[in-house]
């Protein structure tokens, strides 16, 4: 009786031992697996589609109830320890080699020190800036709402988003004497950050150990509109109301290439499949495929209206573009041959307003798909669902809307993701802050605003390790901002 006892325990612990090792391969296929441009409905293509973190997330969520007590346990402490998944996720993307790049002093990249671990509102007189940074405090009413019901809002929540909370400022940038229309960091880098100006320069710089400027490109005669990362960050494709397009080798500091053009340009983004091309729109109605290489049109489409805003989805089967009349469109490109085709043409609201960031996200909790932020001149900000299987087809899931602007003032998705936390937006504002937003909560929806600036912020941007958000303003200084570790 005893010898067949301790068989059916030895079988058992060969099933649980077998149980393990599929759960643990199951998790590292999960973790390897790229992201796939196909649509099913089973588990495993969705782990595929959405990647990362999130799929490691849904494959333990996916096998709740075949673990054992102690498994559950351990994943319950796993979720509650203050961390979670989102701990994990910035652990395995983690840069590595963030420590180790050198970095020299520059001239106008200042060291900044905040005034408490977890301060939100900061004392910035006492920095080393030659700018004056002093009318930090300065405050508005701001009239968020959603599916266009208005809300007013005359105070703050009473606390800040944990997740979005600053230590301070990192370092400021102030050697630009011109307004600082775009910027953004490398991709998918964590030191690497650039910003271009009205003008016509164009600034990299480093923001890992000492800050300092790398390089300062200069040839556009009138204002920088839009530029763009190549996928090694090599190099940068910027694009200017000069009618030019003009393509920078960083580390030589020169311009290798100069496009010429009938109208300005507005925007530019390199093809995230095919780095040979770059797609580009501008004041002509037109969408225009470029050759990296040999700066030859590939392809060209005609849209209706000035196109000012561009975004590629993941894949790099669907360009969106925005034009200034507010309306959305999603413009199919083939990877191989550049060759263009409209799909939809989407308007949120009645409205006809400029439209100044379109920024695609591969997955979003709200809609468990892929998502389009759009941000309008006017102050509107739409949250739109992406349906890839019918070629890009817009759906609009909720909108905040903002006190109308000036300058073309610029959102962004926050990286971090927490169904615990929602699902937030960042952007900046006219009155020398920067806002962030959550599109989970429409009672609530401004959660928290960093001062620091003393003009109208126009550009927002995080880095890869998305512990650092850098903002721009229209006297021409940059701020990268620190965020506060979890707890």
């Amino acid at each position: 009786m005893e010898e067949r006892s301790a068989a059916e325990k030895a079988e058992e612990d060969g099933e649980n031992s077998t149980d393990r090792a599929r759960d643990r391969l199951a998790f590292l296929c999960c973790l390897l697996q790229p992201p796939s441009a196909r649509n099913s409905a089973d588990e495993s293509s969705a782990i595929g589609r959405i990647g990362d973190y999130v799929g490691v997330r849904r494959l333990l969520i996916s096998r709740k109830a075949e673990v054992s007590p102690n498994s559950m346990q351990h994943r319950k402490e796993w979720k509650c320890n203050g961390r979670g998944y989102v701990a994990y996720r910035n652990f395995i993307r983690r840069p590595r080699n963030q420590e180790s790049q050198p970095s020299t002093p520059g001239h106008s990249g200042h060291w900044a020190s905040s005034t408490g671990s977890q301060s939100i509102l900061f004392d910035v007189e006492t920095l080393s800036s030659s700018r004056d940074f002093r009318g930090i405090n300065v405050d508005i009413s701001h009239y968020p709402s959603f599916n266009s019901s208005v809300r007013e809002f005359h105070q703050p929540p009473p606390t800040a988003e944990p997740a979005y909370s600053f230590v301070g400022m990192h370092c400021i940038f102030d050697g630009c004497k011109a307004s600082v229309t775009i910027i953004k960091f490398g991709h998918m880098s964590s030191d690497l950050l650039a910003y271009g100006a009205s003008d016509g320069s164009l600034t990299v710089c480093r923001v890992s150990g000492i800050p300092s400027v790398v390089v300062q490109l200069t040839g556009h005669s009138k204002a920088i509109t839009d530029f763009d990362f190549s996928s090694n960050n090599q190099y940068i494709a910027s694009s200017s109301i000069d009618k030019t397009v003009r393509v920078w080798e960083i580390s030589k500091g020169i311009c290798i290439r100069v496009i010429y053009g009938t109208s300005s340009q507005f925007c530019i983004r390199f093809h995230p499949v095919n780095n040979n091309f770059l797609s580009i729109g501008n004041g002509n109605r037109e969408i225009i495929v470029i050759n990296f290489s040999t700066g030859r049109v590939v392809n060209k489409i005609s849209l209706e209206n000035e196109v000012t805003a561009l975004d590629n989805d993941h894949t790099g089967q669907i360009i969106f573009a925005g034009d200034s009349q507010g309306y959305v469109s999603s413009v199919s490109i083939s990877s191989h041959t550049g060759s263009l085709s409209r799909s939809h043409r989407h308007q949120s609201g009645k409205k006809k307003s400029p439209i100044t960031t379109i920024q695609y996200r591969t997955f979003s909790f709200l809609v468990h798909g892929p998502v389009l932020l759009v941000c309008y001149q006017d102050g509107n900000i739409s949250f739109m669902s992406v349906a890839h299987e019918l070629r890009g087809r817009l759906t609009l899931l909720g909108s905040i809307k903002l006190a109308p602007r000036v300058h073309n003032v610029h959102a962004s998705f926050c990286p971090l993701l927490s169904l615990e936390k929602g699902e937030f937006i960042v952007c900046g504002s006219e009155d020398s802050s920067v806002y962030f937003y959550d599109l989970t909560r429409p009672n609530h929806i401004y959660v928290n605003k960093l001062q620091g600036h003393a003009a109208p912020v126009i550009g927002v941007a995080w880095n890869q390790g998305e512990n650092l958000l850098a903002s721009s303003d229209s006297d021409g200084s940059v701020i990268v901002w620190k965020r506060a570790k979890s707890q």
